[in-house]
């Protein structure tokens, strides 16, 4: 995802320094040019040499190092870098940035940098509630630093309250987040639909099927990575929602109807990836539905047909694009799909395909629209995603030339 991206990393004065020995390594497995910032407070808690191996650059500490090459070190390296983030921050250089003091190789390198820079402040909770230093916050974001909120917790010097630096996975995403892919959906409201429904059919009983929701999840995550306004609504699932996108979860079908039909007119572009049921209970015992010895029976009605709706109220320039799981025929059923709820495009797969039922990371897709249909070999769901609002993109900006 980072290829061909410059990240740096600054490092302060912090026992959460340590952490970020896991992010530097993320990063650099992500095929990022890693280059670590330190202050000579932090290699108190974490030897350079450790981001040094991570990262396979030599890790900056000394503005006055005289092993390096011809040029002004922190210059050159500002000039190369896609995004800055300092994690941790300590209080200290929060100061020092908002009052516009450069003394040391990080502050000189992060104040000739014109890319994004990312803090992540991480300090007792008396220090981080310091008024001054709140000022120093609020004076960073008026001049485009992106602050993230600290977790709060137990902190290392026996406090617990606000002040501690969220685990490395998050900081990856505030760095995928501004660096991972071109924003080519700047400026686009989209709606994606995840996982399965459930129906009642008394307190302790539903109706509902395999889906993991994991298709539906990644094109949300990797609509928000292109710059997207990401909605998600999702039936149950237990895939850990990605950062940046409106959640609405839900659990039956009539809870989504409901849900996606009030948010409909707002959306750009709209993909339908969950599993809805199509049919539910026609009544719903308010007790448990105890065991008897013969046969028992269960009568059942439709369930509302979002996509249909969704179809018959498209407004002009939306783009709809619905889901087709079949076992048989898929081609033939999901063009019959696409023509009957006036669709888009529908991303259409099999489940007996090794590779493209429920459950897994991958998928293969045929993406079908009116005039052709293309056939996706076996890939992640997350590249299968990138497939989809590739095609999206393409369709969407012919129709508006």
């Amino acid at each position: 995802m980072l290829k061909g991206k410059t990240v740096l990393l600054g490092i302060t004065g912090s026992i959460a320094a340590y952490k970020i020995a896991y992010l530097a390594s993320a990063l650099h497995k992500l095929h990022a040019d890693v280059h670590v910032l330190m202050t000579e407070n932090a290699t108190n808690f974490i030897n350079p040499i450790t981001f040094e191996t991570l990262t396979g650059n030599k890790c900056l500490v000394d503005t006055f190092d005289r092993n390096f090459q011809f040029q002004v070190e922190h210059v050159s390296i500002a000039k190369k870098a896609d995004v800055v983030m300092i994690a941790p921050a300590s209080a200290n250089v929060i100061g020092k940035l908002a009052n516009g003091l450069a003394d040391d190789m990080l502050t000189t390198t992060v104040m000739a940098c014109r890319c994004q820079k990312i803090l992540a402040p991480a300090m007792n909770t008396a220090m981080y509630e310091n008024p001054v230093v709140q000022d120093n916050i609020r004076k960073l974001q008026t001049y485009g630093y992106e602050v993230i909120t600290p977790a709060s917790g137990y902190l290392a010097c026996g406090d617990t309250g606000a002040g501690k630096m969220p685990e490395p996975e998050t900081l990856l995403e505030y760095i995928l987040r501004e660096s991972a892919f071109q924003k080519d959906l700047a400026g686009k409201k989209l709606l994606v639909t995840a996982g399965p429904t459930q129906e009642a059919i008394d307190p302790v009983r539903c109706l509902t099927n395999h889906s993991s929701g994991k298709m539906g999840y990644a094109i949300a995550k990797m609509a928000m990575l292109r710059g997207a306004e990401v909605t998600l609504v999702s039936g149950p699932t237990a895939i850990e929602p990605p950062l940046f996108v409106k959640v609405v979860p839900v659990t039956s079908a009539r809870d989504m109807f409901e849900a996606v039909t009030g948010l409909s007119d707002e959306q750009d572009i709209i993909i339908k990836a969950a599993a809805v049921a199509d049919y539910r209970p026609k009544q719903v015992s308010e007790d448990k539905v105890k065991k008897k010895d013969d046969q028992a029976s269960i009568e059942l009605e439709r369930t509302d047909d979002i996509l249909k709706y969704l179809g018959r109220h498209k407004k002009q320039g939306q783009f709809l694009c619905g889901f087709s799981m079949e076992t048989r025929d898929m081609l033939r059923n999901s063009r019959a799909k696409l023509e009957k709820k006036n669709l888009d495009m529908v991303a259409a797969n099999n489940l007996k395909v090794e590779g493209a039922g429920f459950q897994g990371d991958t998928n293969v897709l045929t993406l079908i629209t009116q005039d052709e249909e293309v056939s996706l070999p076996l890939m992640s769901k997350e590249d299968a995603a990138l497939k989809i609002l590739d095609k999206i993109l393409l369709l969407t900006t012919k129709a508006e030339a």
